[in-house]
């Protein structure tokens, strides 16, 4: 096996990948979107405890 069947298979994969892609369409972009902001959210909350706990202690920076 020499490089060039690495990079083939590769690329064969990601063109397999992408057929499948075209077919999910749109809800792979809206599920992307809606984890990320679930994320987000989760975080700034998290964030929020932490501050708000921090100058509670008076442990804030």
């Amino acid at each position: 096996m020499n490089m060039t069947d690495v990079f083939y298979g590769i690329g064969s994969f990601f063109q397999w990948t992408f057929q499948i892609m075209k077919h999910v369409g749109f809800a792979a972009n809206l599920f992307f979107w809606l984890v990320i902001v679930s994320l987000v959210i989760t975080w700034l909350g998290m964030q929020a405890k932490y501050n708000k706990e921090a100058k509670v202690n008076n442990k804030l920076a």
